[in-house]
Formats: structure tokens, C-alpha cells, sequence
């Protein structure tokens, strides 16, 4: 496969086409940003960790009956990936209060939730990513409510299946953040894409609460190469 322009460049990956015209390379960069990029910084070798994590994580949900647009492996920073369209709704998962949800609903972090909770945000930076309802979805043309039905079932099995797997880690799923799109290769079937890593997800230790996580970087935590290597070592292994 032969790595050709450059299509797109986010926080924290660069997507470039290939020779392949129904295929991608995604490269994970060390770049850092909290607070829809207000803060910035470098985790080093953060794009190889996440690299590492989102190839694993994924072969993880695809062997569930999930299906998602990773292809294979190239590099340590590289993955092919199917050309997606991608739909500008994020799906966030929520089993514990933590984050926005903790400030939303004036209630410390750390609280269990009877079920999970599912929450859509317009995929837009320069708006901070505001919440939104499957009403607006509709109605500006983002997602049909069939689409936005299968996101949902989508994203509550991805949640049940990851929760099991980073629990027999003896880590707890507080939240993590989903992105879909359309395939044109599959006739605009539904996959999952972007990636799965600490990036988008809250990961704390069992017991403890440790973070294992982006908050690490948010909130100057410290050790925070060191928690997305030992998330690395935990889903590798």
C-alpha cells in the first residue's frame, strides 16, 4: 500500500489517501489538546500508544459482530482504515458521573448509574461540540433516525463488550466517545471509525480511581506517558 496525499489533519491524527482508492492511512500523532484545543501539548509517543490501542481495541469489537473500518496494522504510528463519510455526531457512553455530566448535574464524580447513559454531540470544534437531540439530527440532515437507532445499539454493545474486557483488567469504562460513518465501499453501510483509545475515554483504576486517561493531561496530573503505556501494556497483552 503506498501512503499518498494528505487528506485531513485533526488533534491528533493525520489521514492520507492510498493507492487504494476505498482505503486510508491513519497516522496517530503525540500532539495533545484539552478543552476542544484550548490547552495544547506533546505526550510523547502518545501516537504509538494509541496506535497500539485502537488496532487492538477494535479487532476486540469487530469479533463481537461490530463492524468498523479498521483494516490492518502498517507501522507503530499507522493503521489502514476504510474511506468513511463520516457522520458529525458524537456518541458518548457515560456508566459513572465524571466530566461534563458531574458538572451538568451538580453531583460529585465516581457515582455508579443504574444503566448507561447515551449522549450525541455535533462533531464541530469551533462550537465546542455542543449536545444535540436525535430531533436536530433529523431535522439538519446528519443521521436518518434509522442510522441513529443502529448508532445507539452500536454503541450500547461496543459498551458492554468493553466493559467486560477492561474489567477482567481490573480497570472500570467510566466513558468513552464513539464516531460512525458511512462506507462507500459497503453501499454506505454503517461502520464504526476514528479510533478508541484514552484519548476518548475515561479509564480508572478498579478500586483505587486511578486515572488511566486523557484527565491525566487535562487536569496536570503528572505520569501521564505513563498511564497510555500501561493502558497499552493492559490491552495488548
Amino acid at each position: 500500500m503506498e501512503r499518498r496525499e494528505q487528506l485531513y489533519e485533526g488533534k491528533a491524527k493525520i489521514v492520507y489517501a492510498t493507492d487504494e482508492p476505498d482505503l486510508y492511512i491513519q497516522y496517530f500523532k503525540d500532539d495533545a489538546t484539552a478543552f476542544n484545543a484550548k490547552k495544547r501539548g506533546t505526550i510523547v509517543s502518545k501516537g504509538i500508544f494509541n496506535n497500539h490501542i485502537s488496532a487492538k481495541l477494535f479487532q476486540v469489537v469487530e469479533k463481537q459482530g461490530i463492524p468498523t473500518h479498521y483494516v490492518k496494522t502498517l507501522s507503530d504510528r499507522e493503521m489502514a482504515v476504510k474511506k468513511l463519510d463520516i457522520i458529525r455526531v458524537e456518541v458518548v457512553v457515560r456508566n459513572i458521573v465524571a466530566g461534563n455530566l458531574a458538572k451538568r448535574m451538580g453531583v460529585e464524580e465516581g457515582r455508579r448509574l443504574p444503566h448507561p447513559i447515551i449522549d450525541l454531540h455535533l462533531k464541530q470544534d469551533a462550537l465546542d461540540d455542543p449536545m444535540i437531540n436525535e430531533d436536530t439530527i433529523s431535522a439538519f440532515g446528519l443521521a436518518t433516525r434509522e442510522e441513529l437507532a443502529q448508532m445507539r445499539a452500536y454503541a450500547l454493545r461496543v459498551n458492554d463488550i468493553l466493559k467486560a474486557f477492561f474489567g477482567e483488567r481490573n480497570v472500570d469504562l467510566v466513558d468513552f466517545k464513539l464516531e460512525f460513518g458511512r462506507s462507500p465501499a459497503d453501499g454506505g453501510k454503517l461502520l464504526l471509525g476514528d479510533e478508541i483509545t484514552p484519548d476518548g475515554c475515561r479509564l480508572w483504576e478498579k478500586g483505587t480511581g486511578r486515572k488511566l486517561d486523557k484527565d491525566r493531561f487535562r487536569r496536570d496530573l503528572g505520569q501521564v506517558e505513563e498511564a497510555y503505556a500501561e493502558v497499552e501494556r493492559l490491552v495488548t497483552r
